[in-house]
């Protein structure tokens, strides 16, 4: 839910908090209070996470209110920290938990991690997202720690230069062992994308790695996925429209899981001097486990 409201002459010089209580009084003290906290309040777009600060007449006040029990704090552990490159980082994301901030929060969203790993290093510089996991997704992101080096990865990026390898658990067992998905995917709203004619034209590698049988018997397999386009959902919806949906994904038909199946395995790519750039995530506990209930070992493990 996003409220809406705007500082009246009377709420001018009040304190952030009481100002929220006024505007939008079916909200409580302490349920402002963490919202403020989470990083759910914007004046005049700006994130704002000081209770105290004071208000002027006119700023626009919008607030992202969502259930206590979806947040979710999140810090980065010590062996989540894949890269600490002079240029980059690398950070092993947990699944559920989201890349950047949201309408609803900014604490407790990889970014804001990433921001006070930075700061604690004693960077100025800010968490730069330049690419992105869907929220359900875990595995290796990149962020760059200086602007340079934003420019440079968002390139390569741009041009498909970056290697990226995703694992994903997939309903079926392929009878092929490696194609090319070639399928346009367009936008159908928000959050919701399709393979659909006129859509951006997107590519995926796919490769067979194991197969294997669910506790129901019904087949899956363990597919690695590269990606040759960078779209929106894309190694999900390429699945799903070749009749091999990954498992956990209920938007595009994936059969009930603990989490949503998909992995990015690896990424890789050249600095701007010509060294490499890589980053190896370990697979989840969830994955991990999902696989081998099914019968099928992970290359490497």
């Amino acid at each position: 839910m996003i409220l809406h409201g705007t500082v009246t002459g009377e709420l001018a010089g009040k304190r952030l908090d009481d100002v929220l209580r006024a505007l939008f009084p079916q909200l409580s003290k302490g349920r402002i209070r963490k919202v403020i906290d989470w990083g759910g309040c914007r004046i005049n777009g700006a994130v704002v996470r000081v209770a105290s600060r004071g208000l002027h007449p006119g700023d626009a006040v919008v607030v992202g209110v969502t259930a206590e029990e979806s947040f979710r704090g999140y810090a980065i552990a010590i062996d989540a920290l894949l890269l600490d490159d002079p240029e980059y980082l690398a950070i092993d994301k947990p699944a559920g938990v989201y890349c950047q901030r949201t309408p609803y929060q900014l604490k407790g969203t990889v970014e804001f991690a990433v921001a006070a790993l930075l700061k604690s290093a004693g960077s100025v510089e800010p968490a730069r997202v330049v690419h992105r996991l869907d929220r359900g997704t875990s595995g290796v992101m990149l962020f760059p720690k200086t602007r340079e080096a934003a420019a440079h990865i968002s390139k390569a990026l741009e041009a498909g230069t970056v290697g990226k390898i995703y694992w994903a658990l997939v309903s079926g067992c392929p009878e092929a062992e490696a194609w090319t998905i070639e399928a346009p995917i367009a936008a159908l709203g928000k959050s919701l994308f399709a393979v659909q004619a006129g859509g951006r034209d997107a590519a995926t590698e796919i490769r067979r790695l194991a197969c294997g049988l669910d506790m129901t018997g019904a087949p899956v397999s363990l597919v690695e996925a590269r990606p040759l386009t960078g779209r929106t959902h894309q190694i999900r919806l390429h699945l799903a429209h070749t009749g091999h949906p990954v498992l956990g994904d209920d938007r595009y038909g994936g059969t009930p899981a603990p989490r949503m199946m998909l992995h990015c395995r690896s990424m890789a790519f050249m600095a701007a001097d010509g060294r490499e750039i890589s980053a190896t995530a370990p697979a989840e506990t969830r994955f991990w486990a999902a696989c081998e209930a099914s019968g099928i070992t992970l290359p490497g493990y």
